[in-house]
């Protein structure tokens, strides 16, 4: 019997829920897809049989994609926020997601060719946050100038430093 999560992220998509699960599990650790369920009959977004719910984790989060249509669209009001380690993490996530019909945004958000936004926000940009005062707005001036977060650059501005080294 499939355990259902007391509590997980559903994503709507225009009948590639399927496709958008197995791009996730394959870029990112601890995701893979689970269940895939059929519609039982002919509806607004689909045809009897065609995929409806696709059940799949995305760094050991559960979250289900509904082939609702066109009708609902993402927006950066949610997104997934990926910390990384390191710029080769952050550039391999970044050009996973751009890489692939996706576009880049403004200060680490991009978002995927589904239209799902996604941060990816290495933690040193993190911790200068959380440390406040004056490292924290430097770096958060820093990131302002950014697409794709700059790890050498965020830590230069960290450390007060007029450029990365």
């Amino acid at each position: 019997m499939n355990v259902i999560p007391a509590n997980r992220i559903c994503l709507m998509f225009d009948g590639e829920a399927q496709e958008a699960a197995r791009f996730y599990a394959e870029t990112f650790p601890d995701s893979w897809v689970g269940a895939v369920q059929r519609a039982p009959s002919d509806n607004p977004s689909g045809s009897e049989g065609d995929v409806l719910v696709v059940e799949f984790t995305v760094l050991g989060i559960p979250c289900i994609g509904v082939n609702g249509g066109a009708y609902f669209r993402h927006g950066e009001a949610f997104s997934f926020q990926i910390a990384t380690t390191d710029q080769k993490e952050t550039d391999r996530y970044w050009n996973a997601i751009v890489g692939n019909g996706g576009a880049e945004s403004q200060c680490g958000w991009c978002t995927d060719k589904w239209g799902v936004c996604w941060q990816i926000t290495p933690r040193t940009l993190t911790e200068a946050m959380a440390n406040g005062g004056a490292e924290a707005k430097r770096a958060f001036d820093a990131m302002l100038t950014m697409k794709k977060i700059d790890v050498a650059a965020i830590d230069a501005a960290r450390r007060g430093d007029r450029s990365p080294s």
